[in-house]
């Protein structure tokens, strides 16, 4: 169910980006086994600002329904960062954020 939201600088390809967070939230063993409910998306960005000067960034912001404790929050975001940090990068900050979804307000119809 996790919707893996990935903000990063236009210098860094997104498609490999992508994988290596599926490949994170994949093996946090939180999901579905096939990672049939894993939705990755990505959002490049041309204009931004990092302190006194560039340098590339990837954040990534994974929404999952509350409930899960802070271990199985801790094991998915690490996960997730070991998977980032296995990128050809250098200067560059790699941040990963879970959020709870409400489970009494959030929506879902597959049409």
């Amino acid at each position: 169910m996790p919707h893996c939201i990935i903000e990063h600088s236009a210098t860094i390809p997104n498609g490999e980006l992508n994988q290596k967070v599926f490949a994170g939230a994949m093996a946090s063993n939180l999901f579905a086994p096939d990672g049939s409910d894993i939705k990755v998306r990505s959002i490049a960005y041309e204009h931004y600002q990092t302190g006194s000067k560039r340098e590339d960034f990837i954040h990534v912001t994974i929404r999952i329904l509350s409930g899960r404790n802070e271990e199985s929050k801790m094991k998915l975001s690490h996960s997730v960062l070991e998977q980032l940090k296995s990128l050809s990068l250098s200067e560059a900050s790699l941040t990963v954020e879970i959020v709870d979804i409400d489970r009494g307000s959030y929506a879902k119809c597959l049409v």
